[in-house]
């Protein structure tokens, strides 16, 4: 009998102990988690009684995101609206009870509900103080944001605009884009439209072969370690053969010795495989995670909607080893490893240069401000990464000013501002018969303030004739200058 009453406790001891672990898991240890699961609509019923803090683009002023209440008393519900429309839908995202959250409404939830640590939870009890959300102050530029969605002017793509010294987001466009204010009764109808897919950002969730914009990533390696200098002389010969496939220029355009400054000015094929295949695939690879590839952008966004960029082999998985180095370097690639980048990512790469080689983290978020106008929080500058020395960097500033000087992107020209540049146009489609146009830049060369990626899918033209002309008109909002 005593045997049996032991084994009974026992048993209710263990089923106690289950008990208890499953609870903590809930409520201690994966609470976050669990509160953050768009599955999860119950935070989101409990902060429907929370008025949201506004949304607000870089100049304090315009607003992007307000809630309005409805109701009395206990009975009062706020809902979310968008004055802005689709101009900002990517980068901010939008918040309903139905639909859930996603953006920046996403990422910065705690901050626009007021949540509080258990200090401000007292004194807010003490002083039966309601809870109410926080303002976001965003560094996104309205007239740079309007530039971009004017210059893509409805065509697929994406634009993103950086300030190479802070990490400072000041443009996040992604085209088609969509009307947040809509989402609760179009919803359905924007996830089943999967030939435009206007609810992915473009800007942070695809992947595009960069072209020869990725030449900047290959010229940093090879400077950097002293495997050419801006003058040093490689043949140009058109086709060359590399891996042991023939690759040509483009048009077939033979250029014999060249410098690698005036590689980099024509965007010569054959020159810079012939430097990729001097670099190696190790140290490529490895001045490829100095500038963020291979890893999900350390941005101030939901997880979820971002993606690594890198070499992807023909399964879709990241390869750091046997790919063809030569076609990597120029953008390019095979089953075995072929590059693909976002356009965030490739802003980075502009802006690491223009910032004498140092890589700041990229942020969305300049401050967050309580409801009596204190500052709560002002989001620093943070160094993601030294890429390279800034020697190095200044040859390079150097060698992409003579691209748009006199190279392949004259068409991002500016009248009394330099600046610094290079092109980028990939062949896509079955049988390659569309191109993806790009452009990367920053300027002032001399006092670099801004940094610019722009691409466009599936179009029959350039990156100096489609891509260049859109990033200038960014560089003309944000910066200023009349058109050269």
């Amino acid at each position: 009998m005593n045997r049996q009453i032991v084994q009974l406790f026992a048993l209710f001891a263990v089923l106690f102990g289950v008990l208890v672990v499953f609870t903590s898991r809930w409520t201690v240890i994966e609470a976050e988690s669990l509160a953050d699961n768009p599955n999860n609509r119950r935070p989101l019923i409990e902060e429907q009684r929370i008025p949201r803090g506004l949304i607000l683009a870089s100049d304090g002023r315009t607003v992007i995101a307000r809630s309005r209440g409805q109701g009395r008393g206990q009975n009062r519900l706020y809902t979310r609206s968008y004055p802005q429309g689709g101009l900002f839908a990517h980068p901010i995202g939008f918040s309903y009870i139905r639909n859930g959250r996603r953006g920046l409404e996403l990422s910065r939830n705690d901050d626009l509900v007021g949540e509080e640590d258990e200090f401000e939870s007292i004194l807010s009890g003490l002083e039966s103080r309601d809870q109410e959300g926080n303002d976001v102050v965003t560094n996104l530029d309205v007239a740079g944001t309007e530039a971009a969605r004017d210059g893509l002017a409805g065509r697929k793509g994406a634009v993103v605009a950086i300030e190479p010294r802070t990490g400072k987001v000041r443009v996040m466009v992604s085209v088609p884009e969509y009307d947040p204010n809509a989402i609760p009764t179009q919803i359905r109808q924007l996830n089943r439209d999967s030939e435009n897919q206007p609810l992915l950002n473009r800007t942070t969730q695809e992947l595009y072969p960069p072209g020869s914009t990725f030449k900047v990533v290959t010229a940093t390696a090879a400077l950097d370690t002293g495997t050419v200098q801006p003058d040093t002389v490689i043949d140009g010969s058109s086709p060359r053969t590399i891996s042991g496939v023939p690759l040509e220029n483009a048009g077939g355009q033979d250029f014999g010795p060249i410098s690698f400054t005036d590689a980099l000015t024509n965007s010569v094929n054959t020159v810079f495989a012939q430097v990729g295949e001097r670099v190696g695939r190790e140290r490529l690879v490895e001045y490829m995670r100095r500038f963020g590839f291979y890893e999900d952008p350390q941005l101030d966004y939901p997880g979820a909607q971002m993606i690594a960029s890198g070499i992807l082999n023909g399964d879709g998985d990241f390869v750091d080893d046997g790919f063809d180095v030569g076609r990597v370097a120029i953008g390019q690639g095979g089953l075995e490893g072929e590059i693909r980048s976002s356009p965030l990512q490739m802003a980075q790469v502009a802006a690491a240069v223009a910032n004498r080689g140092r890589l700041m983290k990229p942020r969305l978020t300049d401050r967050i401000v309580r409801k009596d106008g204190r500052v709560s929080e002002r989001i620093q500058p943070d160094l993601q990464a030294v890429v390279m020395k800034p020697e190095t960097a200044e040859e390079l500033a150097g060698m992409m000013s003579r691209v748009v000087e006199e190279g392949t992107g004259t068409a991002a020209a500016l009248s009394g501002i330099t600046v610094a540049g290079k092109t980028g146009t990939a062949e896509v489609g079955a049988n390659r018969e569309f191109t993806q146009p790009w452009f990367i830049c920053f300027a002032p060369v001399e006092n670099p303030r801004m940094a610019v990626a722009v691409t466009v899918e599936r179009t029959t033209g350039q990156g100096g004739t489609v891509a260049a002309p859109i990033a200038k008109s960014v560089l003309e909002a944000l910066l200023g200058g009349a058109a050269g």
